[in-house]
């Protein structure tokens, strides 16, 4: 699922589709980093590199860089990533949660954004970030998503689009969670920590369609069956339960959001 419906011819609109990262979030982020700077990162699964152009911007982390190692598994993901993150520190190569290709010992942090959902075995994961990161580096997951609690209509898109998820290990289902009790990390890392911020974000007809046509198991469907989403969709928002306007006359309107970070060190 990941392969295809993040595969060439995608991901433009996944990059425009997609939102940013809260700047607390990052800020977070860089507060768990206790090694000095000049600062060595790997992300994983890094795709067209949202979070990368998030993070150096972000004042907390844009003096402090040295170098970002960005690892893809995905042709087409890599290729609008090159075209987007246009910073000499910033390099993007092929690799997995498992092979990432960076030096032992190189990191002070591995961070993971919107991906970590996808490991296949968390045990070889947490091997590998163990291998690669200095002594008292760490982890850092990351991920966005639409608030169900937030109002009713997101709670009802939810609903329309997981219907199509296809047993696809998505991060609603916490099934990463497995890596904790895996042996790789009991022996390498220390208990993990969690936050998680509340918020909206600026919404639009247009955006909630197309962040919705951005998920990997919508992209896949055939164009019936898209049609049907984004006819529902805009149904949901006709109706619109729960749903407050931020400028009416523009068809602005609150899109409450979610942002978790997953925080763990190397013992």
């Amino acid at each position: 699922m990941a392969r295809e419906g993040f595969g060439t011819g995608t991901n433009e609109l996944y990059d425009r589709a997609r939102p940013s990262y809260q700047p607390a979030a990052i800020s977070h982020i860089r507060d768990a980093i206790v090694n000095p700077p000049p600062l060595n990162i790997v992300e994983i699964g890094a795709g067209t590199g949202i979070f990368t152009r998030a993070l150096l911007a972000h004042p907390a982390f844009s003096s402090s860089i040295q170098s970002l190692d960005a690892v893809e598994p995905s042709a087409g993901m890599r290729e609008v990533f090159v075209s987007s993150v246009q910073d000499p520190r910033a390099t993007v190569s092929e690799g997995t949660f498992d092979t990432t290709g960076a030096a032992d010992a190189s990191a002070d942090a591995i961070i993971v954004a919107q991906a970590f959902h996808w490991c296949p075995d968390y045990d070889k994961a947490a091997q590998e970030f163990a291998r690669v990161l200095k002594p008292g580096g760490v982890v850092a997951l990351i991920w966005n998503l639409e608030d169900r609690d937030g109002a009713g209509w997101v709670a009802q898109l939810r609903d329309r689009i997981e219907r199509h998820e296809n047993g696809t290990p998505q991060f609603r289902l916490n099934l990463w969670r497995a890596l904790f009790s895996t042996p790789s990390y009991t022996s390498s890392f220390q208990p993990h920590e969690e936050q998680t911020w509340k918020y909206h974000l600026s919404g639009t007809r247009d955006i909630v369609v197309n962040r919705a046509l951005s998920k990997s198991y919508i992209t896949v469907l055939p164009p019936d069956e898209k049609e049907k989403v984004v006819a529902d969709i805009d149904e949901i928002l006709r109706q619109g339960e729960g749903k407050k306007w931020i400028d009416e006359s523009q068809g602005i309107f609150e899109y409450p959001y979610g942002t978790m970070v997953v925080i763990f060190r190397k013992k």
